[in-house]
């Protein structure tokens, strides 16, 4: 193990954890709310666009985890698995802004668009930073790469708490509209 890697196992036990946790609660809110009485109008596409992001944001996270505890010989590899997952990441963005603008259930607000896109874009630009630069500064760069995880741990978690209160939002609006036509709800 690459000794300045081992100062930073605690921080990714925790955080991967976390997100691999928080992977597992989303796919459950997920399907609690399909089978629940909140049934809220939506689109392979918007969900594709807003809540499909949340999950890979969890994965990312657990995936950089995976790679900053593996135990390496030198640091080039990390760099190079880093790069890759940074690349990676950024073309996604690119794909969840396509799916934003095309989808026509939900008309993105300014806080959706710095969330569910602008916060992700500058979070995976640092991870790629902190991996070009990890064998000439790697204390600099670790904590690039540490903060740009925590942020796409807490952009998860916003987006999720989001998504579910947007949900319950939108179905007591339409049962009070329901009942104030006089009509029984259902659900």
């Amino acid at each position: 193990m690459i000794p300045v890697l081992s100062h930073w196992d605690s921080y990714y036990v925790i955080v991967g954890s976390s997100a691999a946790a928080l992977t597992g609660l989303q796919f459950v809110v997920i399907a609690l709310v399909a089978d629940s009485q909140f049934r809220v109008p939506t689109s392979l596409r918007t969900i594709a666009a807003y809540a499909s992001p949340t999950v890979v944001h969890f994965c990312t996270v657990l995936l950089i985890s995976a790679i900053l505890s593996a135990p390496w010989e030198s640091l080039g590899g990390v760099a190079w698995c880093t790069a890759a997952v940074g690349i990676a990441s950024l073309l996604y963005d690119v794909v969840v802004i396509r799916r934003a603008l095309s989808q026509k259930e939900y008309r993105p607000e300014l806080s959706d668009w710095i969330w569910h896109t602008a916060l992700p874009i500058l979070a995976h630009t640092a991870t790629l930073i902190g991996a070009f630069v990890l064998v000439k500064s790697p204390t600099e760069s670790l904590f690039t790469i540490g903060v740009a995880s925590l942020l796409l741990l807490f952009i998860g978690i916003h987006n999720a708490w989001d998504t579910v209160t947007y949900i319950v939002t939108t179905y007591r609006a339409r049962q009070a509209a329901d009942e104030h036509k006089g009509e029984p709800h259902s659900g």
